[in-house]
């Protein structure tokens, strides 16, 4: 495929590390597949990058998955590690992504290191403290943030209390740090929405959070440096990964070439708004490391009635069943362009299979038959075209600006524009009294279509591939593109 390529630059792009207490669901789909798009148009734009994701393997609710489940923690993480490694090559996810788990020695290594450079700084303190405590979020809960004295995610959970000695994280001193920082990058956060939020947050003022847990009551974490009694607080070690993962403390040059010198990107859920946004900038800060350059907060995949799917309300749908009926790129599709980019939207089977007959089947696919079987049939001549893409172009500052559904649009919107032209010019019947001309309007066809195969590539990569070769071959495909599902 022609693309022109661009400077070359260091791009770091990580997804949220799921947890492992349930198998994958439609969300963590939507966030992989999102950044996975803008991993390879970073890749087409000629850019260098290191593509992270993992698994979440510690906490309180994990150690309650695995004692419901009758197997040892560190068996039961070790399968549904599994499951989401197995996810992403169904998913059509590159090749070359770099999978952390929270549980490697390197990690828990790091994070250790992590405790020890912020305490170090002085932003780490032992006190007393009760609290309300769900489970389900692992993340303590204020009596604003609660409906019916239960957390507003996980209606099903009651909140337990917690009262004990913890180890604290000095949040209280960033609030003007994290206003300055959101001041000197207005596009940190998108959409900007999100970031008027965590400015909000911020000025009514920041409340130090527990960083600990006590051994004797909860044994599965990261043990805390110089303190057997205490394990580390799930959000305190996860979050280590995005830079555990490059290789530091140990080995930093990886970390000096994608973190300090590079673009970092993070996607995540708008219910990690926060921690990515403001707990985890702190923590950097605190660190004297690199902030976060952008975090992109997707809104909730919904089920019927609007409420977030989620494993803990058990309204999930398993992608896996979805690559199986309708194929890899059919989801990928469906999570890039019928999902809208930073608000909820709906999924239902139903749904899915009206855009995959109407978008994919009747749309594209048989676009692409059409083109070819005259292309084939009136041994049409034409040039593969080079040099930049007008459609690719017209895309790039969305996709910049990680609107993938607007960027997705304008190729749709291309798909549409040359199905009315075949229907305005006919060159199926003016093959019959104008050959020449018929044969250039479908050498035009095909050439437009060629186009389309490229501006894909990031979104439907296996889609893509095979339109370019059946242009290029002058060829018809042995079979529809997407089978029309009944």
């Amino acid at each position: 495929m022609s693309q022109e390529k661009k400077s070359t630059a260091c791009v770091y792009i990580t997804t949220t590390l799921p947890y492992v207490n349930a198998e994958p669901h439609l969300g963590h789909a939507l966030e992989f597949v999102r950044a996975d798009i803008i991993a390879r148009w970073k890749k087409s734009e000629g850019h260098e990058v290191f593509f992270n994701t993992g698994t979440d393997e510690h906490g309180q609710k994990l150690f309650e998955a695995a004692e419901k489940a009758g197997k040892p923690v560190k068996q039961y993480v070790d399968e549904n590690a599994e499951h989401f490694k197995a996810l992403l090559p169904a998913l059509g996810i590159s090749s070359d992504i770099h999978f952390i788990r929270t549980t490697d020695t390197h990690h828990e290594q790091a994070a250790q290191a992590f405790w020890k450079l912020v305490d170090k700084n002085g932003y780490i303190y032992k006190k007393n403290y009760k609290t309300k405590y769900c489970v389900g979020c692992e993340e303590e809960k204020t009596d604003s943030e609660l409906v019916d004295g239960r957390c507003p995610v996980h209606t099903n959970r009651e909140l337990e209390i917690i009262e004990e000695e913890n180890y604290f994280f000095k949040f209280s001193a960033f609030g003007d740090k994290l206003l300055a920082l959101y001041e000197k990058n207005p596009d940190m956060v998108v959409p900007a929405s999100r970031l008027n939020e965590m400015r909000e947050f911020a000025k009514r003022g920041l409340e130090d959070f527990s960083i600990s847990r006590l051994k004797s009551k909860m044994s599965w974490g990261i043990p805390v440096p110089g303190d057997s009694e205490h394990v580390m607080y799930v959000w305190f070690d996860a979050l280590v990964n995005y830079i555990s993962t490059l290789g530091w403390p140990s080995d930093t040059k990886q970390f000096e070439k994608f973190w300090k010198e590079g673009t970092t990107i993070q996607y995540c859920g708008k219910d990690n708004t926060r921690f990515q946004s403001a707990m985890w900038q702190a923590m950097l800060i605190a660190a004297g490391l690199p902030s976060t350059r952008h975090i992109i907060i997707n809104g909730f995949v919904t089920g019927d009635g609007g409420v977030k799917m989620s494993k803990s309300l058990g309204n999930v749908v398993h992608p896996q069943d979805l690559v199986r009926e309708y194929g890899t790129d059919a989801l990928r599709y469906f999570v890039s362009r019928e999902i809208r980019s930073f608000e909820d939207s709906p999924f239902t089977l139903g749904r899915f299979k009206l855009a995959y007959n109407s978008e994919l089947a009747n749309g594209l696919g048989n676009l692409v038959s059409r083109i070819m079987k005259m292309v084939v049939s009136y041994d049409v001549a034409y040039e593969i075209p080079k040099g930049e893409n007008p459609i690719v172009s017209a895309y790039r500052p969305l996709l910049d600006a990680f609107q993938i559904d607007n960027a997705s649009d304008i190729i749709f919107a291309k798909i549409k524009e040359l199905d009315g032209f075949i229907q305005k010019e006919a060159p199926f019947k003016k093959i019959k009294v104008d050959e020449a001309q018929a044969k250039k309007d479908v050498a035009f066809l095909a050439t437009e279509l060629y186009r389309i195969g490229e501006a894909l590539a990031p979104f439907m990569p296996v889609t893509s591939q095979v339109i370019c070769d059946l242009v290029q071959n002058k060829q018809t495909p042995d079979k529809p593109l997407f089978e029309r599902k009944i």
